[in-house]
């Protein structure tokens, strides 16, 4: 049981600074850096303000806000998840991002340039399912204060559930490898090993060997 009495609702467009935050918590993962910081290659600041925007975008990709829900306890906001059909919220992140990127003004050259650095991620990206019945679960991020309280079980739960009542069948995770507390976090909700892809220019990158992919039934 958490140690934390918690409240959990669906994000609004006035959730965007705790959303931005939690995209950038969840892609550093267990890493000094994740995939925005060594692709937009700016100070922390901009980095916010783009995922913000990202988050708003009209492309409704994974990073959208309308597919988060934030947990909620004394008072303020201590986690965020976001939880999409897997066949449609990876497919619009790259349109998200270059919606994004040209509306904070982005020359072509600079988009150029995000993509060349970003271009590690695809080496261990897990093939997609054209299933409509998958939904994903990513971007999962808690208050550093607030870890080690039992947070991650009942917002995963949380999840789970929002998939279940959409009509998903499968809900999957994916996570760097060697971060081991999430590792341990989703065996524990109930998610099992599907799949792992490791590369050496992704590692050389971030300093992870790779992603792994837990899944489990709803």
């Amino acid at each position: 049981m958490p140690k934390t009495t918690l409240s959990i609702r669906p994000a609004t467009r006035e959730d965007v600074r705790f959303l931005a935050w939690a995209v950038v918590i969840a892609t550093r993962s267990h890493l000094p850096k994740g995939w925005f910081d060594v692709a937009l290659d700016r100070p922390e600041p901009y980095l916010l303000d783009f995922i913000g925007r990202l988050t708003l975008s009209q492309e409704r990709s994974f990073w959208h806000y309308s597919y988060f829900f934030v947990a909620e306890a004394e008072g303020k906001s201590v986690a965020a998840l976001s939880v999409f059909p897997a066949r449609e919220g990876y497919t619009r992140s790259s349109d998200a991002m270059i919606e994004t990127m040209t509306k904070v003004g982005l020359s072509d050259a600079e988009q150029q340039a995000v993509w060349k650095r970003a271009d590690y991620l695809w080496s261990c990206v897990l093939p997609s399912e054209n299933d409509p019945d998958l939904w994903a679960i990513e971007n999962v991020a808690i208050l550093p204060e607030y870890r080690g309280d039992g947070l991650a079980g009942p917002v995963l739960e949380h999840a789970i559930a929002e998939a279940r009542s959409k009509g998903a069948s499968q809900v999957q995770i994916t996570f760097y490898i060697g971060n081991d507390a999430a590792e341990r976090a989703y065996a524990k909700a109930g998610f099992k090993f599907k799949d792992e892809k490791r590369h050496s220019d992704f590692e050389a990158a971030c300093g992870s060997a790779g992603l792994r992919r837990f899944a489990r039934l709803v």
